[in-house]
């Protein structure tokens, strides 16, 4: 059952994952013909958003990258800090896309921040809780199990905006500045729609997985003892 109901959002993140790393691959073959580096990209952004406060590291990892809004630190992976693809040119910029929502106090933003410590703590807590409940057949640790997990689930809904609005703000950013020709934007759009998905794909996975404890827990369709 759990996989039967989880199935689609399991398939869709394979898929996901498959996509945004052969378009990032064949994109990282594109050079781009201003000829900076993803780091260069970053740095000029966020200097013509006036953003100076905002320092940028490489970090190791595959596709690593992520802006650090309590340090206030954009973060680079290999591939792109040094890269002078046009995907180094669209993962740096969506990133910046964040410490710009970060700097124009963002809603969606702040309220994902403020939902982060919840939602690690019901992803941990909240299935050990689960497990046990349904484990002993204890209805009542169940659903609080559930509950914990449900942050899980708003922390994913509340991050399809951010990321989308960072993608937006880096395809407009890039535009504007010159940076990219609108015919290089059609490969960057292709990189950071890939990468949208995979956002789609974790929101779907987490409502289905709230969804099967639910009816596990007995709180719908009556199935606390379905396998």
């Amino acid at each position: 059952m759990y996989f039967v109901i989880l199935a689609p959002g399991l398939l869709l993140a394979m898929w996901a994952q498959y996509k945004v790393r052969s378009t990032f691959s064949r994109a990282s073959e594109i050079p781009a013909k201003r000829g900076w580096s993803g780091r260069d990209v970053a740095q000029a952004i966020l200097n013509s958003n006036g953003l100076q406060d905002v320092e940028i590291e490489p970090v190791t990892g595959y596709l690593s990258d992520h802006y650090d809004p309590r340090h206030k630190v954009l973060r680079l992976s290999p591939d792109v800090y040094q890269g002078r693809s046009l995907a180094a040119f669209g993962v740096a910029a969506h990133e910046v896309g964040h410490a710009i929502q970060d700097a124009h106090n963002y809603a969606p933003l702040g309220i994902r921040n403020a939902i982060v410590p919840m939602a690690n703590f019901g992803s941990s807590l909240g299935m050990l809780v689960l497990m046990v409940g349904i484990g002993m057949g204890l209805q009542t640790l169940a659903i609080l199990g559930c509950a914990l997990f449900t942050a899980v689930v708003i922390f994913q809904v509340v991050n399809l905006p951010v990321e989308f609005n960072a993608s937006r703000r880096a395809r407009e950013a890039l535009l504007a500045s010159g940076i990219i020709s609108p015919a290089e934007d059609k490969e960057v759009g292709k990189v950071l729609n890939a990468a949208a998905m995979t956002y789609v794909a974790a929101t779907l996975t987490s409502i289905l997985t709230l969804l099967y404890f639910l009816m596990r827990a007995g709180v719908i369709g009556g199935g606390r003892n379905r396998e």
